[in-house]
């Protein structure tokens, strides 16, 4: 099934080009080609069907790389599901591959993206994933997780970070997923919209740290960040329960962040709807607590059960913005949580980032706060 796209205002936000294009094609002519490092990033996971489409003439491949035919400019298509492989348009296959001519960009759900796309089947459904460069995907990520107006001390730290986290994932996952690296979603990856998140702020904080990641012993770190501790990062293993040396508690300067002050109140039965077991909820106490207050065990009581929420947990079941709180028994008998943070607290507070490079650090020190003993070092592509 075919639709027409939308397309009024891609161009406005494509990357502008600069005096010396010219010089560097020309250097790509008589210079040997350096690899670029490729993220597969899935955009849309076990589903029955997915829209596609190309802003230019996009050719379509099957698993062998065979050209299929052509899909016009600016259209989208539903790409569905079928017993052993996938059907668009007037094709069948186990896979597809489709890749824009010249400058183009990818249509995946609903939004643009660089790179390709590559649309398999999986035991639910279809996964359709954006094989993009690191770089290019970094144009979009910084705009994602941070507002592009900030401190371009703040976003080229973002940058670093970010580029780093994606290696960090794309060499765990190679072992064990064949099909993507990362996901798009904030939840358990970084926030990738593609395009409508670049701007010339985010191009200027990924092109001038272009390579660059953190290392710890020459192996690149899990440079984890969040948007804000309310004061204070935290230990690793008072989170996730392991240990890694450069994930260590500092002092944050995110402190009177509207974003980071919150206040949740839950009834007794909304509780229990969520912690299975407990039925109605009679009574919520902080069991332990890290040396900076945040709750590392949180203990529900109910009418059916007791149960404990360790870690990370505690935020995430409940779905709070942080483990930083208190609880407070309301006079109807709902609990009130008050609290501090947004995140998990480890590794860089984005807005404590914001906060030092407003007082006039630079990015390298901004990174050197947060993460230990970390090196800056150039990647060399595989």
């Amino acid at each position: 099934m075919k639709f027409q796209l939308l397309f009024s205002s891609l161009f406005s936000q494509i990357k502008e080009r600069h005096w010396w294009v010219g010089i560097c094609l020309w250097f790509v002519l008589v210079a040997p080609a350096q690899a670029s490092v490729i993220l597969r990033v899935a955009i849309e996971r076990d589903v029955n069907q997915v829209r596609v489409g190309s802003s230019t003439t996009a050719t379509v491949k099957d698993s062998t790389g065979r050209s299929l035919g052509q899909l016009p400019a600016k259209s989208s298509f539903y790409a569905q599901a079928i017993p052993g492989g996938v059907a668009l348009d007037k094709w069948q296959s186990g896979l597809f591959w489709i890749e824009p001519t010249g400058k183009g960009f990818v249509y995946i759900g609903d939004r643009w993206y660089r790179g390709r796309t590559l649309v398999i089947p999986t035991q639910k459904g279809l996964t359709a994933v954006n094989w993009v460069d690191l770089e290019e995907y970094l144009y979009s990520v910084i705009g994602g997780e941070m507002d592009a107006r900030w401190p371009q001390e703040a976003l080229k730290a973002q940058a670093i970070a970010a580029r780093t986290y994606a290696l960090y994932e794309r060499e765990k996952q190679r072992t064990s997923n064949p099909i993507y690296d990362l996901g798009d979603s904030p939840d358990r990856w970084q926030i990738y919209k593609g395009i409508i998140s670049e701007s010339p702020n985010t191009y200027a904080a990924v092109d001038t740290t272009a390579g660059q990641v953190l290392t710890y012993n020459n192996k690149i770190i899990l440079s984890v960040f969040h948007a804000c501790s309310g004061g204070h990062t935290e230990n690793v293993e008072d989170v996730w329960g392991n240990t890694l040396p450069y994930l260590r508690a500092v002092q944050d300067y995110d402190q009177n962040i509207r974003e980071c002050n919150w206040v949740r109140t839950f009834s007794p039965n909304e509780i229990g709807s969520r912690i299975a077991g407990v039925g109605n909820v009679k009574d919520i106490v902080a069991e332990a607590l890290s040396p900076f207050r945040s709750v590392k065990a949180l203990r529900i009581v109910g009418d059916q059960g007791t149960k404990i929420l360790q870690g990370e947990d505690v935020r995430t079941a409940l779905r709070l913005k942080s483990t930083r709180f208190q609880v407070n028994k309301g006079a109807d008998g709902s609990f009130v949580l008050q609290g501090l943070g947004y995140g998990h607290g480890l590794g860089m507070s984005q807005w404590g980032a914001y906060n030092l490079a407003q007082r006039g650090a630079n990015h390298l020190q901004i990174l050197g706060h947060y993460y230990k003993g970390v090196a800056l070092t150039p990647i060399q592509p595989k």
